[in-house]
């Protein structure tokens, strides 16, 4: 059994079908909700960290006053050798602490949209499930620089860096696999201001026709945890 932490830092950003699979394999799950302000566990106390998504940057430290310790929970986590996921915002945070740039992308990229795996992805390795120009959910304004030391897994036409892996157990995914009916409209209700139609930003009607990526988008999610799950 391995225990699962999750760092949650608005009500409608959840881990989604993640539960699901956390469920599946009988690995208990326990949250920091930071908006709760709820506290940090104890690092003995998680075999996992998974850090979702959220409209903040990593750069709002002097607005959310918690930010700067998740980012050296984060930190200590990886130095732990914990199993770490980072999704969007999670992504970045995890980026920024391991020395990657975290600024402002060409444009927003909201809505279903083309991934690439590049010529870094090996056999075998985490990314290589993941079909080539697969449509994922996106939900972003910010990008982030590949980390020293990591391997630079997933590209798009708006966002060239899309995902990492640092030590075969940390992962950076820009993008939300974890997404389900309820998390995307909770999504549309609370960030629908954001929804200025452009090349890489839908509108609402275009992201729900797109809900039948949902279950691969999920495959896809679970195909990553399997292999977070066999490391060593």
């Amino acid at each position: 059994m391995k225990r699962i932490h999750v760092f949650q830092h608005v009500p409608f950003e959840t881990p989604g079908c993640i539960i699901n699979w956390a469920n599946d394999m009988g690995y208990p799950i326990t949250y920091t909700r930071f908006y709760n302000k709820e506290p940090l566990p104890g690092m003995d106390d998680i075999d996992w960290l998974v850090v979702m998504g959220g409209p903040m940057s990593v750069h709002d430290t002097s607005i959310y006053q918690w930010m700067a310790d998740e980012k050296k929970f984060i930190a200590s986590a990886i130095a732990s050798s914990k199993r770490v996921l980072g999704i969007c915002l999670g992504s970045q945070l995890i980026a920024d602490v391991l020395g990657g740039r975290v600024t402002k992308n060409n444009g927003k990229e909201i809505g279903w949209h083309r991934i690439f795996r590049t010529d870094e992805v090996s056999e075998g390795s985490i990314f290589d499930k993941i079909p080539d120009g697969m449509h994922v959910f996106h939900w972003h304004g910010e990008t982030f620089d590949i980390p020293p030391g990591s391997v630079h897994g997933l590209t798009s036409d708006c966002c060239r860096n899309q995902a990492f892996v640092f030590k075969d157990r940390v992962v950076g995914l820009q993008f939300h696999t974890e997404i389900t009916p309820h998390l995307l409209h909770n999504m549309i209700d609370n960030c629908r201001d954001e929804l200025i139609p452009s090349e890489f930003v839908q509108s609402e009607e275009q992201i729900i026709n797109g809900m039948n990526h949902i279950r691969e988008n999920n495959n896809i999610m679970y195909s990553i945890l399997d292999e977070l799950d066999t490391v060593v």
